[in-house]
């Protein structure tokens, strides 16, 4: 039997060929984006809404069959209520819905043979043709009754819900909504209740190759205003302060129609300090600014994080110590992506990733994730920043048709920076074959430059002050 996975794989090989980012001598950075970043156009809402509803309407017709079927689950019922959204419906209504309106309850039914799955909403109101509504109110007043009615008739020998006590994503039945269904079922019925977690994680991981084709251009949006925001048209150094460059990023993204799923960071280190500066704290010559940014346009999102340097005057580029920090955070990099495997657990990347990483001599903190519908994403987690051993939230397997967010850290000592130990971090993000890996838009491998006073000629020193006889004191 074919997996969804495979069979999503298999139509994504025709329609998508991502080459494999080849690695890059470090040359000075990446100044020429900074003055004319590519912004990819942002679609009017109106042909937004029409490209997403094409996705929600193959996803319907392929991933959920594909799922029920490899799952063996003849019926998912998926209930929602106003301002308390379960996150998998959130994802399966089109986009002038946008929310559950009073209680939104969605069916899908597989009759088996081959037939097509059955999409049905027992709801007061319809969804774009996407689901065929079976409820009449005027007919059977109660809601609950009528789910009922619709479960027993077809006499699923499966129901799954979202119930799950691993992952929030797909655990958005809420207690009372549970505790409702339950006690409008019969009796033989409600002991065919099954958790759905493989179907609520496998829907919203999975990718299908339509959103392919765009996805890239979604994470080359975030790279440039990454590039322009870590540039001079921004900062300018012994003015510009770390929070000023997080509101002009979060302007940026509201000017350009998009919207991001958290606050931008931005963090420099400094030689002279010990810990990392933010919030009112000034960019100066020298520094190396960091930033984790993220974009949500399309119903997906980006997760970045990225790395700039500041010349000083006289410099033309960062110094070799940083610049060997960075290769290394690419070395891990190359480590994990190296170890994806399907089948393997998030728990296993992470071990196999740590054990190749150190013995080339790397301090590696791993901590990726899967994107896509969420920031954070349905799947395994491959390690956290603050655990570096298996977890539950990594035994999950990896699959194909996922979309992923690389990020890690590698601590490095700066001869610049009288040995200092720095951590480099980045964060890229990538799509998994089944067979290979490729970043949706490149990764960085050169520091984005801010050039500030860089072309200022350096200052001569003060000549030494020449001897000079006393003078004596006119009062004397």
């Amino acid at each position: 039997m074919k997996t969804v996975a495979s069979m999503l794989s298999t139509a994504l090989a025709a329609s998508l060929a991502f080459a494999a980012p080849q690695a890059l001598a470090q040359a000075p950075g990446n100044t020429a984006e900074a003055e004319a970043p590519d912004y990819p156009a942002v679609l009017p809402l109106r042909e937004q809404a029409k490209l997403r509803d094409a996705w929600l309407a193959q996803r319907l017709e392929t991933v959920v069959p594909a799922l029920m079927r490899e799952q063996g689950v003849d019926m998912w019922v998926l209930i929602a209520r106003e301002y308390d959204e379960d996150p998998v419906v959130a994802t399966m209504l089109d986009a002038r819905s946008m929310h559950a309106r009073r209680r939104t309850i969605l069916v899908f039914f597989d009759p088996g043979e081959g037939k097509p799955i059955e999409r049905l909403t027992v709801s007061r109101y319809g969804l774009a043709g996407m689901f065929a509504p079976v409820w009449t109110p005027e007919q059977q007043p109660d809601q609950w009754k009528r789910l009922a009615e619709i479960v027993a008739e077809r006499n699923p020998q499966k129901i799954a819900l979202n119930i799950s006590s691993q992952t929030a994503l797909a655990d958005g039945l809420s207690h009372s909504q549970h505790e409702d269904f339950m006690a409008a079922l019969p009796e033989e019925l409600r002991s065919r209740i099954v958790p759905a977690g493989p179907l609520a994680i496998g829907w919203l991981e999975s990718r299908i190759p339509a959103e392919m084709e765009v996805y890239p251009s979604i994470v080359r949006l975030a790279h440039a205003i990454i590039a322009e925001a870590l540039s001079d048209k921004v900062i300018t150094p012994g003015q510009t302060t770390a929070e000023d460059v997080q509101w002009w990023m979060r302007e940026k993204i509201s000017a350009l129609g998009l919207k991001t799923w958290f606050q931008p960071s931005i963090n420099i280190f400094r030689a002279s300090e010990a810990g990392e500066l933010t919030g009112d704290a000034v960019i100066q010559p020298g520094d190396m600014i960091w930033t984790d940014f993220g974009i949500t346009y399309l119903g997906l999102n980006t997760d970045t994080q990225h790395l700039a340097y500041v010349l000083k005057p006289g410099e033309s580029d960062a110094p070799e110590g940083l610049k060997a920090g960075l290769a290394a955070a690419n070395a891990v990099q190359d480590a994990l992506t190296a170890e994806f495997r399907v089948g393997r657990t998030g728990n296993d990347l992470l071990a196999a990733a740590r054990a190749r990483a150190i013995s080339s001599g790397y301090q590696p903190s791993i901590y990726s994730h899967p994107i896509g519908f969420h920031g954070h994403g349905a799947g395994p987690a491959i390690g956290f920043w603050d655990n570096q051993e298996a977890s539950p939230a990594g035994d999950y397997l990896v699959r194909a048709s996922t979309a992923w967010s690389i990020e890690l850290a590698v601590t490095n000592n700066v001869p610049e920076w009288g040995d200092k130990a720095v951590s480099f971090r980045t964060e890229e993000d990538m799509f998994f074959d089944g067979e290979k890996v490729a970043y949706l838009d490149g990764r960085q491998d050169r520091f984005h430059l801010i050039r500030g006073a860089a072309d200022a000629p350096m200052a001569a020193p003060a000549p030494e002050a020449l001897p000079t006889e006393p003078v004596a004191d006119v009062g004397e």
